[in-house]
């Protein structure tokens, strides 16, 4: 939440000494595995493969010392136990890679992807052949030693018995695994498993063949029964399935799908619904872990946990001496975040290192641009370094921005982000948005201010129409149907009459960050650029940029304005600048403009003070907070 500061308490900047050195060191360092509690934001993983850093302090280090640092950490031979590119802040050691290999499926689920489907990336946006090979090999250098191939739906790509048979070769991978809905699965088995297929997972939920077509959206049910047969009949031992537990749908079967195990090899796995739908928060249909096992329970008494594998994901259970067991996944009651292992690699070659987090990096344009390994493995290991210990919780999550399940894993397992349009920016990799509570990761702070930068992809979960909710009317002479007020029937702009409003009192508040890297933020701090104040003059050039939005937009009314305010906040954790407006009017139309301007062109003018030192800054996370006073209601934006 933004806390308002008067810019003139800012004045007074002190700097902190701690922040001064410059740590190049990873977790796993011999001489620091564990960064100062009280500069823990400072902790840079500086990335190899497998060796130890030496520590290195400096003020404010410049690209040169950069390098060289680098170069001499490349050059260093003390193996440490396990790569300090997949080593989190947490000592989590990420050894579990999946691989989404197309965004694409042959069903509809209803808690993985919206009704009206999601856009899509063209082809060549995403991951070929030979990239997710490429890009296999260097995590399995690395120590990853489990790679789940996930989609979308794999086995609609066409060379995924290519792929299996590339991952088979490489020497350190001990398991290669597929998630499928297993519409397929029979007749492609044997050459998947003559390729080097060792573990399936398949996702049903439900023993109904009606419900499934509900469910799915489409027929196909007899089809999954048979390609969970075909494992079993190829030896797969156990097969696991899938199957999201929904209150008033499936919940009726659990017992049924419990006694599949009498006799069958089978490991069934209930998962929590993580409760989305649409873009709606909805825990109606939950059903926790606890309230699953008392159902199983009411038809097998000595229904009892057994032991589980190290950084498994679902709890054991099984009914003595049935065959198969049960795995129930609490992803959304207990979550198993301190025991997280995995990293996830999106079809269109984005990396995640949470599912439920927003932040990628494209692997992919980097792959493109010709980078080497080791600078592959820095970003990767930038990555890493700055996953968090668990994610925000089942309510936090219902706010969060990300990609439609679909476009992330389809695997049930992970079913969040759910049932939205999903709208992206295509242009490039370098360019990235902020929506919500969404963060943009420029990756090359993360190691110093001489390093190329890598900026991240940054997916918003598909909440377009949402956020567009507010400029949109209905037009009495065609139903329902919604249109923006600033376009008229044909199609072109249009300036909105606003002689028929009330007047009224009209408040807007907007807020914005400057991420400015350690330098430049300390110079601020300490009033030391070379252009002056850079915080006073970002003040006046809000104040004056309200008041002359209508000449910057060209649709908006040029309106008296009352009072503008902006205050500004040195947020050291993250060397940024926050910025704050809060415009005032009385009239006939609100002033969320004036304030998101006031706070554009702020955020510029300190990129405009700082750009001598550094243009490694991002403007990230402009947004309306608030607005009063309008015909449609107050608007106050949801704190996370």
């Amino acid at each position: 939440m933004f806390t308002s500061r008067p810019c003139s308490v800012l004045i007074n900047r002190t700097p902190c000494v701690a922040c001064h050195i410059w740590k190049v060191s990873v977790l796993g360092s011999s001489s620091s595995p564990h960064p100062h509690p009280q500069s823990s934001h400072h902790h840079h993983h500086l990335v190899a493969p497998r060796r130890s850093l030496h520590r290195s302090t400096s003020t404010f280090p410049s690209s040169k010392q950069a390098s060289s640092a680098k170069v001499k950490f490349f050059q260093e031979d003390t193996i440490l136990p396990f790569s300090a590119f997949l080593t989190d802040p947490f000592q989590r050691h990420h050894n579990y890679l999946r691989i989404s290999l197309t965004e694409r499926c042959n069903l509809r689920c209803q808690y993985c992807m919206p009704e009206e489907g999601v856009t899509l990336s063209p082809k060549e946006r995403l991951l070929s052949t030979e990239e997710i090979l490429h890009l296999a090999k260097l995590f399995v250098s690395e120590g990853v030693d489990k790679i789940r191939l996930t989609g979308g739906e794999p086995l609609v790509r066409k060379d995924i018995v290519e792929i299996i048979e590339g991952l088979r070769e490489l020497e350190g991978l001990k398991q290669i695994a597929m998630t499928t809905n297993g519409v397929t699965l029979a007749k492609r088995l044997p050459a998947l498993k003559k390729a080097g297929l060792d573990l399936i997972n398949i996702s049903i939920d439900t023993l109904v063949p009606q419900k499934f077509e509900f469910i799915s959206r489409r027929k196909g049910w007899h089809h999954v029964m048979r390609g969970i047969d075909a494992a079993l009949e190829h030896g797969y031992d156990p097969v696991k399935v899938n199957c999201v537990v929904m209150r008033g749908l499936n919940e009726d079967e659990l017992c049924d799908f419990v006694a599949l195990t009498e006799d069958k090899a089978l490991d069934i796995r209930f998962i929590e619904y993580m409760p989305f739908d649409g873009n709606r928060w909805n825990d109606k249909k939950l059903i926790t872990k606890d309230e699953i096992v008392q159902t199983i329970r009411g038809r097998f008494p000595d229904f009892g946990p057994i032991d589980n594998l190290p950084n498994d994901t679902s709890v054991a259970y099984s009914v003595p001496g049935f065959v198969g067991q049960v795995g129930i996944i609490a992803s959304m009651s207990k979550p198993f975040c301190g025991s997280c292992n995995r990293l996830r690699l999106t079809a269109d070659g984005n990396l995640k290192v949470c599912l439920f987090g927003s932040d990628e990096v494209s692997l992919r344009d980097a792959l493109r641009e010709g980078r080497s390994d080791e600078e592959l493995l820095q970003v990767i290991g930038a990555a890493v370094g700055k996953k968090k210990k668990q994610h925000a919780g089942m309510f936090k999550i219902a706010k969060m921005q990300n990609r439609p399940m679909i476009l992330i894993d389809s695997s049930p397992m992970e079913i969040g982000m759910l049932g939205a349009p999903h709208h992206r920016n295509q242009d490039s990799f370098y360019s990235s948005s902020s929506v919500g509570n969404q963060h943009v990761l420029p990756v090359s702070i993360l190691f110093n201010h001489g390093a190329r930068s890598y900026k991240p992809y940054h997916s918003p979960r598909a909440s377009f129409h949402s956020s567009t909710k507010s400029c949109m009317a209905k037009d009495s002479s065609d139903g329902d149907r919604s249109r923006l007020t600033h376009v008229d029937r044909s199609g072109q702009a249009e300036m909105v009459d606003v002689s028929g409003k009330e007047t009224t009192v009209r408040e807007a508040v907007a807020s914005g960050k400057v991420r400015l890297g350690r330098e430049a933020f300390y110079l601020v701090q300490e009033n030391k650029m070379t252009k002056g104040d850079v915080l006073r003059v970002a003040q006046l050039a809000g104040i004056m940029a309200a008041k002359q939005t209508s000449s910057l937009i060209p649709l908006c009314h040029n309106i008296p304005i009352q009072k503008v305010d902006i205050d500004l906040q040195l947020e050291e954790e993250s060397f940024s600048v926050l910025v704050r407006s809060k415009v005032k009017c009385i009239g006939r139309t609100g002033v969320e403009m004036e304030a998101l301007t006031a706070v554009s062109v702020a955020a510029l003018t300190i990129y405009d003070m700082c750009k001598a030192v550094t243009h490694d800054m991002v403007i990230a996370e402009v947004r309306l907070e608030q607005k009063t006073g309008g015909q449609r209601g107050d608007y106050h934006r949801e704190v996370n």
